[in-house]
């Protein structure tokens, strides 16, 4: 059984949509979601530095249509489950046909403005925790006022909260964290910090006609799999203030029989905690179109018919 999976934002890094936009048509679909959300993917994706994707409001809606992108590349596939990670959300549910690309792109460029705009009310960040076990880690960070914001399973737990907390948390690790690694996001997202970007999105998701998933959709919010359209999008607008519970993804993964995972474009961090957390499933990370073929080979062996 095949897991379809894109990844959330701290994955891009510069010009790493360059060589996608080589292969037949991709580059005309880039330029028409361009003119559609009014941001020029193309330039962010190929020539803008690594600060100017970091912002949200450019990051997010890039990450989705880069994973679109590179999702339509492979032809047709038939995973039994998709699901993303964070902003790979609006990914997934593209994939699953709750929205179309052009709506999933709307949504998600408002949530990255929204979100953009929340984070810019108090300094805030994001720091990977590596080592350590949660039972011990997530108290402490409480003790510090920080969310475990992304719980990601294998071990890695992500906080958030103010630049202050994070400091912090660099001068006083839970016991068994050999080290805090900031991450390239502008802002604690997953937390209370996010709460004005909530109304924001949730006024916006009142002009979609979401559809029910053609393919199994696993959520964020409890790793539960979710099969009505509109709980997807209300959970993709309430996701931005709540905790990532990317564990509970892939247990779900694991009880439903997964033998092989796909991540999208800028593939790379959900297939590495996969390859910790779910030993014998398959994997393989869309880095740039060389990776296509690899793909293909595994969605032969282990998608559904």
């Amino acid at each position: 059984m095949l897991v379809l999976v894109a990844p959330g934002q701290g994955a891009q890094t510069p010009g790493f949509l360059t060589p996608w936009l080589e292969l037949p048509g991709a580059a005309d679909r880039i330029a028409a979601w361009s003119d559609a959300i009014g941001l020029d993917l193309a330039h962010y994706g190929t020539k803008a530095d690594a600060d100017e994707i970091r912002d949200t409001a450019v990051a997010q809606p890039l990450l989705v249509a880069a994973g679109l992108l590179s999702a339509a590349a492979l032809g047709d596939v038939a995973p039994g489950v998709v699901a993303g990670h964070s902003v790979g959300e609006f990914t997934a549910a593209a994939f699953a046909g709750v929205l179309d690309d052009e709506a999933a792109l709307r949504l998600v460029r408002t949530r990255g403005l929204a979100m953009a705009e929340a984070a810019a009310i108090t300094a805030t960040g994001m720091s990977a925790l590596l080592g350590g076990d949660p039972e011990v880690t997530v108290p402490h960070l409480e003790k510090l006022g920080l969310t475990a914001a992304n719980v990601n399973g294998a071990g890695q737990i992500v906080a958030a909260g103010t630049l202050e907390q994070l400091a912090a948390l660099e001068a006083d690790k839970p016991e068994g964290v050999r080290r805090v690694v900031a991450l390239k996001v502008a802002g604690a997202f997953h937390t209370h910090h996010m709460a004005p970007a909530v109304a924001k999105l949730e006024e916006a998701a009142k002009a979609l006609s979401p559809a029910a998933p053609t393919t199994r959709y696993v959520s964020n919010k409890d790793g539960q799999a979710v099969t009505d359209g509109a709980e997807i999008v209300a959970r993709l607008v309430g996701q931005v203030a709540n905790p990532v519970r990317w564990d509970l993804c892939m247990e779900t993964f694991q009880e439903l029989g997964a033998t092989a995972l796909i991540e999208v474009c800028p593939g790379g961090t959900l297939t590495g905690i996969a390859k910790r957390a779910l030993p014998g499933v398959a994997t393989v990370a869309l880095k740039t179109p060389d990776d296509l073929d690899a793909a293909r080979t595994l969605i032969a062996e282990h998608a559904a018919v």
